[in-house]
Order: structure tokens, then sequence, then C-alpha cells
């Protein structure tokens, strides 16, 4: 069973992030994730996969990016679509981490609506 929590236009908490930030770089590419949160997702996933996602969009452009950790191992990322890009033929970062949580899209929706709502579109 997968968990989506969904902090709209929020990042990391200070707390969430004294409480995991070693000060180290985390050398994926992400713009808020915080140094040593990394080596924290990939000790999560005992039952199953973990995704980090980030996305920025202000009036319908924008970019995200994605990563999953499954078993202590990155598995998927991150791939990162640039503002004005296309998505990757396997569909947006964020679809395709909510993929590997096992959200399954319904005809005619990808899984970034299916399993948290309405998706940016370019």
């Amino acid at each position: 069973m997968s968990r989506v929590f969904n902090i709209r236009g929020q990042g990391p908490t200070d707390a969430l992030i004294e409480s995991v930030a070693d000060g180290s770089d985390a050398g994926l590419g992400f713009w808020r994730l915080p140094g040593g949160f990394e080596k924290t997702l990939a000790d999560w996933p005992t039952a199953g996969p973990v995704a980090y996602v980030e996305a920025e969009y202000f009036g319908g452009a924008g970019e995200q990016q994605a990563a999953v950790w499954d078993g202590g191992t990155i598995v998927l990322g991150p791939p990162h679509v640039q503002e004005g890009q296309p998505f990757l033929p396997a569909g947006s970062a964020i679809s395709q981490a909510l993929r590997r949580l096992g959200v399954v899209a319904s005809t005619g929706e990808n899984e970034f609506s299916a399993g948290i709502g309405p998706s940016p579109t370019r």
C-alpha cells in the first residue's frame, strides 16, 4: 500500500531538515533536498519503495524532478524535465515515480492525476 504525502507549496520544514541534514551535498540535483536526506530515504523502504519529488510551476510553466529508492538503492532518477521541454516518453518525472510506487492510471489520465490531483501540462 502506497501513501502520498502532499505538501503543496511547501518545501521540507526546518525541523525535518535539521533532523536529517548532515551538511553534505545530496549530489542528485534537487533544489531543496537537504544533504543527508537521501540516506534517510534509502533507509526507509522496508515495506516498499519511497519517492522524493519536487515541482516548481507558475502559470502552467515549470519544472519537475523525482527519485525513487527501494531496498536501500536508488531505482529511478532523478529524471529532470526543464521548463519548456517535453516530458520523456515514459512520462513526467513525477508520473514515473508514482508508477514505481504502484499508482495505476486509468485510460485518459496519467499517474500524477490518478495519484495526486490535476496534472501540470505542457
